[in-house]
């Protein structure tokens, strides 16, 4: 059975298994319903016997997130057919990803975020070693690192911080001398729960 093959089954079979709680999909300093701006990000899966999982790290003169580590992917424009062609159409903008290079196997939970979006994480396999390039502006870095490590929940810290007189939680992934927080770090918890590397009671 092939990679792809193998990522399609148990996110199927993920998706059949547990709800996750709304605190794991959606910005507690959310606190109405508000309307969310559709957003994608690509979840780059190299092909390799031990896969591997593509990251940026973005510029630091952005005016918003600088220096932090993200997927490729951001809002989805109306000349998009969809969610997964938004991801692909910036994927090739940030780093230079051909899109026919990605078989996609599916989506992940999608995460509200205080800023306004509604970001659906789109999962594909791509050969490895592409000739990435990052995008002189906004991606300062594009980088690799072991699936296996991004997905293990031994990896990962749960954090809280108290803001606006609530307490919040989020995640932190140590690798090397990144910081993995954040955005980035809730969808791979939650993408490690649907592919049944941990349970929600873990």
């Amino acid at each position: 059975m092939s990679l792809a093959e193998r990522l399609r089954a148990a996110l199927e079979e993920g998706h059949r298994r547990e709800m996750l709680p709304l605190s794991d999909v959606r910005d507690p300093r959310i606190v109405d319903d508000v309307a969310l701006a559709p957003a994608a990000v690509l979840v780059a899966i190299t092909d390799r016997s031990e896969p591997g999982l593509i990251l940026t790290e973005r510029a630091t003169t952005l005016r918003k997130h600088a220096g932090q580590i993200a997927f490729p992917g951001g809002r989805v424009d109306e000349s998009d057919a969809d969610e997964v062609a938004g991801a692909l159409r910036e994927a090739q903008e940030e780093i230079a990803l051909p899109p026919d290079e990605v078989q996609i196997i599916g989506t992940s939970d999608r995460y509200h975020t205080f800023t306004g979006f509604d970001i659906i994480p789109v999962l594909g396999v791509i050969p490895p070693d592409l000739p990435l390039h990052a995008q002189e502006g906004e991606v300062a870095s594009w980088f690799e690192l072991p699936l296996a490590f991004a997905l293990d929940p031994a990896n990962r810290v749960k954090r809280e911080v108290e803001f606006a007189g609530a307490m919040r939680h989020y995640y932190e992934i140590f690798w090397q001398d990144r910081r993995i927080w954040g955005i980035t770090a809730a969808i791979l918890a939650n993408l490690s729960r649907r592919l049944g590397h941990d349970r929600l009671a873990a």
